[in-house]
């Protein structure tokens, strides 16, 4: 029984971890396109800002996840 729970924490913490990994990726590439967007139209900006807050919910997606794993225990 010990066993399986270190295993759901371990898929839990993988949920999580990935998930975020993913996010900080995407937040990289597309805020390096939308600063240069926003070089060349300064308009550009809240579609920037939204393009780049839009990879958080990737995040929110895996702690749903992770909480869903833990819920097995």
């Amino acid at each position: 029984m010990a066993e399986q729970a270190g295993l759901i924490a371990i898929g839990a913490g993988l949920a999580i971890g990935i998930s975020a990994l993913a996010a900080a990726i995407a937040e990289k590439d597309i805020g390096a396109a939308a600063v240069g967007a926003m070089a060349e139209k300064e308009e550009l900006f809240v579609k920037g800002l939204i393009m780049t807050v839009i990879p958080e919910t990737i995040v929110l997606f895996g702690f749903v996840i992770s909480f869903l794993i833990i819920g097995k225990m």
